[in-house]
């Protein structure tokens, strides 16, 4: 078997365990909050705490990968994720999946990130595209098997199930990257680690997102939030300086000169903070709202990623050949119609209207996602994709915590925070009142109508990132395009 289609295997196990364990919490989590007597603000915690562990080690591990090697980084990371996960099915409290949840977050980093630089150092530029667009498919294979076999384990299991059914997965990746990995990317063997860099970052991104928590549910007086988000800047600042002073930065911030870079980076962001509360917000609506079993409502949420899974290989292959903006602007503006219509959902509107427009948002995801990522990964010199991916990867979960955030903010503006409360953790609960049902559906609406005039802003930066010569950056050579 060539080399390339050894590492788009390995890393498949990857994808496709983080898929699985992505939308089983998407899936689960009102079952997990009522069976530990979380409320609001620690049910919230149990999918923050996974992104918040995942997006502070981006940056450091990107950096590691470049030092010590790809392989054996994403080894351990297999581990780490594999170790989380158990730890996660034997919490007693709300606290506990907490804390091992940001240790899964740690874990998931470094496949996220290893994953696209170890499938662009092994695969020619001509057929980058593809192997990204199966590499994402698994991913959504995933994430449709975690949706039904979440469904199925709620019904029959208790849901510390829904944690360690990660383990055996975890294992069997572990061993199968050591055996059959190897290291062919030039490394920077001995060059120091910017662990100034690395705090201000953690101290930065960490204080942004609590502020962002506590302002969305609720949690602290508005001084303290103001407080954090001072304390965030103030550390994105220093972290700044620090970067550009460093003789080995985190974060080589001579990549933001790459207009295909910066622009694909910016509009993947926006696009993530458009889409990424989508479906945990469609399942909490379908089980509580509509009254959906658990598995039924994994049923229903199917169309996104079956519409996914069939447009985003078409689409990564056909990049290859016609370049990337007609896939990123098409699909871009398909997933902004596709949440104004889910914006006119309301507590009676017929399953098939959903599922027609999931089918065209899953479409819309597909025709941007893969060619996003060959353009961006593929702008960058080889030694330097390392730094590349983490920043990719970090700014999209970024986008994908705010995502969340953003949407609860919105919605408060309609309803009371008490009524959003209400529903969100009304699981083994007497059932929702009609008006509450009414008034929650009219503030996902109000916030669905919000993500798609943002998801409209990420073709700008999308249409402005200009092109590049395929076969100088495969010799490591960057050419910036000229204003």
């Amino acid at each position: 078997m060539e080399y390339k289609w050894t590492v788009l295997t390995v890393t498949t196990v990857g994808v496709l365990m983080a898929g699985i364990d992505g939308r089983i919490v998407v899936i689960g989590l009102p079952q997990v909050a009522a069976a530990l007597g979380a409320d609001a603000e620690q049910a919230i915690w149990f999918t923050q705490s996974y992104v918040l562990g995942s997006t502070i080690a981006l940056l450091f591990i990107g950096r590691v990968t470049d030092i010590f090697g790809r392989v054996k980084v994403y080894t351990f990371g297999f581990t780490v994720f594999t170790i989380g996960s158990a730890l996660t099915s034997l919490s007693q409290a709300p606290d506990h999946v907490i804390v091992f949840r940001l240790v899964q977050g740690l874990g998931s980093a470094v496949l996220f990130t290893n994953s696209a630089a170890l499938i662009t150092d092994a695969t020619p530029v001509n057929e980058l595209g593809l192997s990204l667009g199966i590499n994402q498919v698994a991913y959504r294979l995933g994430s449709m098997l975690g949706l039904t076999f979440s469904g199925l384990i709620l019904t029959y299991l208790d849901w510390r199930a829904l944690f360690y059914v990660n383990v055996p997965i975890g294992i069997f990746g572990t061993f199968w990257a050591h055996r059959r990995l190897k290291e062919i990317a030039r490394l920077e063997w001995g060059a120091p680690m910017d662990w100034e860099g690395f705090a201000a970052f953690t101290v930065s991104i960490t204080s942004f997102l609590l502020a962002l928590t506590f302002a969305a549910y609720g949690g602290a007086e508005y001084s303290l939030v103001d407080s954090l988000i001072a304390v965030s800047i103030i550390a994105l600042v220093a972290f700044t300086l620090r970067e550009r002073r460093t003789k080995s930065p985190l974060l080589d911030l001579s990549l933001l000169r790459i207009r295909e870079f910066t622009g694909g980076v910016v509009a993947q962001m926006l696009n993530a903070v458009s889409w990424g509360a989508v479906l945990l917000l469609l399942s909490i609506y379908l089980q509580l709202v509509r009254g959906l079993a658990p598995f039924q409502a994994g049923l229903a949420l199917l169309p996104f990623d079956l519409s996914f899974l069939t447009v985003g290989p078409i689409s990564g292959r056909l990049s290859d050949r016609f370049g990337h903006v007609p896939f990123t602007t098409t699909g871009l503006s398909l997933m902004s119609v596709s949440l104004y219509l889910l914006s006119l959902t309301d507590a009676f509107t017929p399953y098939l209207q959903i599922a027609l427009d999931l089918l065209a948002f899953g479409a819309g995801i597909g025709l941007f996602s893969s060619p996003n990522i060959s353009s961006i990964m593929g702008s960058v010199p080889p030694q330097r994709r390392g730094i590349a991916s983490g920043f990719r990867a970090t700014f999209f979960f970024i986008g994908f915590t705010l995502s969340f955030n953003l949407a609860i903010l919105i919605m408060t503006l309609t309803v009371p925070y008490a009524v959003i409360t209400a529903v969100i953790t009304s699981f083994n609960s007497p059932a929702i009142s009609e008006a509450d049902k009414v008034l929650f559906t009219t503030a996902l609406s109000r916030a669905y109508q919000w993500f798609a005039v943002l998801n409209t802003t990420a073709i700008i930066p999308s249409l402005l990132r200009g092109r590049r010569d395929a076969a100088a950056t495969s010799r490591g050579v960057v050419v910036v395009p000229v204003e």
